[in-house]
C-alpha cells in the first residue's frame, strides 16, 4: 500500500518567483516575454504567438529569476489554474501575472508535481485560497508556500509520472497535428489573399485601388462594412466553472458556462488586456466584457485570418483598450464570392479536423486528471509500475 504524506508545497521546491509587474517595450525579436496566453489549459507551453523583449533589456527583466528547463510556470492572477513546464532551449522571462517554482529534485519527481496541479485536490486548494478583486481574481503568493500536497513515496511518484506522461505524449502529438493544420490554412490564406495567387489568378486582371493593385472583381471596404464588433457580457468567476460552453476573454478561454452568448463558428477579438488578440471558436460560446465577438455574413474562416493581420492599435488615449470605431475603420480587401467559396471548401475540413483533435485532447486531459487521485490513493495499483521505475532508475 502506498504511504502518503501531506506536506506544504514549499518543502518541494528550491524557489518561488513571480514575474515583473510591468510590460517591457516591444521588440521584433529577442528573448521571449511569456504571457498568460502562452499557457494552455491542458498544460502545454504554446509559443506560436509570442512577444519579444530586446536583447539589451533581458538582464533587467530577469533580475528576479531566469526561467530554466524543468521549472513549472503558472498563472496566479486573472486566468487561474494554468501550468506548463519550461522546455529545453527556452530563453525568455516571465510576464505579468505569471510565477514559477523550481522543484527540488531531491524531494519530488518534478513531473509528478506538475501533474498534481491538474488534480481535484490542488484545484480545491486554489479555489479555497482565491481572492476575488474588483477586476480580477488572484491567489496570494505570500501564502502559496503553505498550500499542501499529497506526497506518496518516490517510487510511486516515478510510476505515476510515467503513467500520466503517456497521456501527455498523445496530447502533444495531437497538438502538433493541430499546429500543422493551422499553418496549412494560414499559408493558403496568405497565398490567395495577400500574394493574390488564387486558382485562376493568371486570367484575372489587376486594377488600381487605394491599397495598390487588387484583382478585378474584388472590392475595397472598411471592416465596419462587413462586420460588427459586439460587446461581450460580464460573467462572474463562479459562473465560469460549469457547463460545456467555452467562455472567452482577451486571453482566450477563461472558463465554461451553461449558456451561450453567440452561435458558432465565431470570432472573438480582445478589447482590454490582450488588445487585438483574435480567437476562433467552432461552437457556441460566451464572451466576457474584455472582448468583442464578430457578427458578419462573410466567411468566418476568411475573416479570422484577415483579423489576425489587422493593426488594432488604439490612438485614442481617452478610450482605453480597443476602440470599436477605430477597428471598424480599418481597410479590408474582399474577394469575389466564387473565390471566397472555394477557400471555405478547402479550409473548412482543416478546421473541423482541428476541432476533433482538440476534443480528443480534452478527453485525454480529463482522463489524465481523473486518474491522478486514483493512482495516489492506491485505488489503481502502481506497484507494477513502481518496480519498472526502480529497475530503469527513473
Amino acid at each position: 500500500m502506498t504511504v502518503i504524506r501531506r506536506v506544504p508545497i514549499e518543502t518541494l521546491y528550491l524557489g518561488l518567483y513571480d514575474g515583473p509587474h510591468a510590460t517591457p517595450r516591444p521588440s521584433d525579436d529577442g528573448p521571449i516575454f511569456l504571457g498568460i496566453g502562452n499557457l494552455t489549459e491542458d498544460g502545454q507551453l504554446d509559443l506560436s504567438d509570442i512577444r519579444h523583449i530586446a536583447e539589451e533589456d533581458f538582464a533587467a527583466w530577469t533580475k528576479r529569476v531566469t526561467p530554466q528547463p524543468g521549472d513549472i510556470v503558472f498563472t496566479y492572477e486573472a486566468t487561474l489554474n494554468r501550468y506548463a513546464r519550461i522546455p529545453d532551449g527556452f530563453r525568455g522571462c516571465l510576464g505579468r501575472r505569471l510565477a514559477l517554482i523550481r522543484p527540488d529534485l531531491q524531494k519530488v519527481n518534478p513531473l509528478f508535481l506538475f501533474y498534481y496541479f491538474f488534480g481535484e485536490d490542488w484545484r480545491r486548494t486554489i479555489s479555497k485560497n482565491t481572492l476575488s478583486g474588483a477586476t480580477v481574481d488572484r491567489i496570494p503568493l505570500t501564502t502559496f508556500p503553505t498550500f499542501e500536497v499529497d506526497l506518496p513515496c518516490r517510487s510511486a511518484q516515478d510510476a505515476i509520472a510515467s503513467i500520466l506522461s503517456v497521456y501527455d505524449d498523445l496530447i502533444e502529438n495531437n497538438t502538433r497535428r493541430i499546429k500543422i493544420l493551422e499553418e496549412m490554412a494560414r499559408m493558403i490564406y496568405r497565398e490567395w489573399f495577400v500574394n493574390f495567387r488564387f486558382p485562376g489568378h493568371e486570367k484575372v486582371k489587376m486594377v488600381e485601388s487605394e491599397n495598390g493593385l487588387i484583382p478585378h472583381g474584388w472590392s475595397e471596404k472598411r471592416l465596419g462594412d462587413v462586420l460588427q464588433l459586439e460587446y461581450g457580457k460580464a460573467l462572474k468567476s463562479e459562473d465560469r466553472e460549469g457547463g460545456a460552453v467555452p467562455v472567452f476573454g482577451s486571453s482566450g478561454v477563461v472558463g465554461f458556462h451553461a449558456e451561450s452568448l453567440a452561435d458558432g463558428p465565431g470570432i472573438i477579438v480582445g478589447r482590454k488586456g490582450n488588445v487585438g488578440s483574435v480567437f476562433f471558436c467552432p461552437s457556441k460560446f460566451w464572451v466576457i466584457d474584455t472582448a468583442y465577438y464578430v457578427r458578419t455574413s462573410l466567411s468566418q474562416y476568411f475573416l479570422f485570418f484577415n483579423l489576425l493581420t489587422q493593426n488594432f492599435l488604439n490612438n485614442d488615449a481617452a478610450v482605453p483598450g480597443l476602440n470599436r470605431n477605430q477597428a471598424h475603420s480599418l481597410p479590408i480587401i474582399v474577394p469575389d464570392a466564387t473565390t471566397m467559396e472555394r477557400f471555405d471548401q478547402l479550409v473548412a475540413p482543416m478546421f473541423r479536423q482541428q476541432t476533433v483533435l482538440r476534443e480528443l485532447n480534452a478527453i485525454l486531459t480529463k482522463t489524465r486528471d481523473l486518474l491522478l487521485p486514483k493512482l495516489i490513493s492506491g485505488e489503481v495499483n502502481v506497484e507494477h509500475f513502481e518496480s519498472e521505475a526502480v529497475a530503469q532508475n527513473v
